[in-house]
């Protein structure tokens, strides 16, 4: 009997982060998304103190099924993770764009001679080093963009001067731009982004870098959206043959476990009626000061509802001692401040009735998927064009200042849980959690983009193609196109 042929390796995906975790989680889920699918995948960073990685290597047996590798960057005169000189992120940056490239050449060196040679990389935006190099070891490319599809188009648009964006003084009434897709964005919409800061300022050089030569230089350019909720903005980049390629939301999925009891929480909210618990969270770099703190436990403390409050280790620390207390004695039987929780798992919670955010993308993902309305207090970056989305085109919150005030945030949380348009916000809110859920289900929009790229890596791997160059890739069609 004839031997049969040893089996060709699986397509092989390196994904690299910056060493954030707000980049670091997305990643990770796109990584479990790839491997449920039969991809051999290894995620990598610069592992620095405070960064989540989860468990390890986690091998997902059975047919068909791959396996996420993690292995840190290591090497080349890298810091080690306990290094000082990572608390800024300004330094980070500039030693990772240096040292990275030689250590990620080294990672996939060592990957081929462990006889699991790398078939794609996939990297973060704000790590074009990482693209860079890739791209001189001849292997396809593809970016991860964490944020909505909406800020990808601003970003897209302004960096390719395509459309004509206000002046950072301007406050004129016609001071908008208008990008496919997107509703108009009005200037002070726009002032936090890093369009309008100075040209030498680093973040915006990496990003003119990733967004510059990403027609040429990418194959993919995969965003945490799915397309049922950017349909639009998806299309007005796609038309300007940027590789859009939506495969969110990128989400833990409800019934994920963690290492911790999440504080009580989820315990504490099994306790509460549906819909009842104002849920407050500002993400993982939001200071607030003891002002804002007092006013928040006031204004909590006035809706007489059943709250659970993130009040983060690092802002407790520059607090006084009279806004804690504060606080603490507004929290009574009706209220629980906890230093961190598995935000995901809370807002699918059925307690839940509302969300007290800063709208960063994730918190924002995460409300539409879970279906619970918003009050929207917004600080910088994207926050305000995720903010103007949840309220004006999706309709399931209503706009609170920053910061917050005690009488705003009651109005506020009254309007979204008891008044004349609470029960319409919830359904709205119902239906985009039904339509997330679609998305990532086996068929869905979202699905169907991850697998057309599993399909792709498939073929390269199979013929032994090693450049991007040689990739031409089609966008996912809908299925009444």
């Amino acid at each position: 009997m004839a031997s049969s042929a040893p089996a060709r390796p699986r397509p092989h995906v390196l994904l690299v982060a910056a060493a954030f975790q707000s980049h670091v989680n997305p990643l990770l889920r796109l990584g479990r998304r790839l491997a449920a699918k039969g991809l051999l995948v290894t995620f990598t960073t610069a592992l620095r103190a405070g960064i989540r990685l989860g468990s390890g290597n986690e091998d997902e047996a059975g047919p068909g099924r791959g396996m996420l590798r993690v292995e840190p960057l290591r090497g080349c005169g890298l810091w080690a993770p306990d290094d000082p000189r990572f608390r800024d992120s300004d330094d980070m940056a500039r030693h990772v764009e240096a040292a990275g490239p030689a250590t990620l050449a080294d990672l996939i060196r060592r990957q081929a001679e462990a006889g699991r040679p790398v078939t794609c990389v996939v990297a973060n935006a704000f790590v074009p080093w990482a693209l860079r190099a890739a791209g001189e070891l001849g292997l396809p490319r593809g970016m991860l963009w964490i944020q909505s599809c909406a800020l990808l188009s601003v970003y897209f648009h302004h960096v390719h001067a395509l459309a004509a964006f206000p002046d950072l003084d301007s406050d004129a009434p016609g001071s908008v731009v208008t990008l496919p897709g997107l509703p108009e964005l009005h200037a002070d919409e726009l002032r936090p982004l890093l369009i309008y800061v100075a040209e030498q300022d680093l973040w915006r050089q990496m990003l003119v870098a990733d967004l510059g030569r990403a027609r040429e230089a990418v194959s993919w350019v995969f965003v945490n959206t799915f397309d049922e909720l950017e349909h639009a903005a998806v299309e007005g980049l796609r038309n300007n043959d940027l590789p859009v390629v939506p495969i969110g939301p990128l989400l833990d999925p409800p019934d994920a476990t963690t290492d911790d009891d999440n504080g009580g929480c989820i315990e504490w909210l099994d306790a509460h009626a549906p819909r009842s618990v104002v849920f407050v969270a500002f993400g993982s770099l939001v200071k607030i000061d003891s002002d804002e703190v007092a006013e928040i436990a006031a204004g909590l403390a006035a809706t007489g509802r059943p709250f659970l409050w993130v009040l983060r280790d690092d802002n407790r620390a520059t607090l006084s001692t009279s806004a804690l207390a504060a606080a603490a004695c507004s929290c009574g039987d009706w209220g629980k401040v906890v230093p961190w929780c598995a935000q995901g798992r809370v807002l699918s919670h059925p307690a839940t009735g509302c969300f007290v955010t800063h709208c960063g993308w994730n918190s924002t993902a995460e409300a539409l998927a879970a279906g619970v309305p918003v009050v929207a207090s917004p600080r910088w970056s994207d926050q305000r064009i995720n903010a103007r989305f949840l309220v004006d085109v999706h309709r399931v919150g209503v706009r609170a200042p920053a910061p917050l005030t005690r009488d705003a945030l009651r109005g506020c949380v009254e309007e979204v849980m008891g008044g004349p348009e609470a029960e319409a916000m919830a359904l709205r809110a119902a239906r985009w959690k039904a339509e997330a859920r679609a998305a990532v289900q086996g068929g869905g929009s979202s699905d169907r983009g991850v697998q057309a790229f599993v399909d792709q890596l498939t073929l390269i791997r199979r013929a032994g193609a090693g450049r991007a160059d040689d990739l031409h890739v089609c966008p996912v069609q809908h299925e009444d196109e």
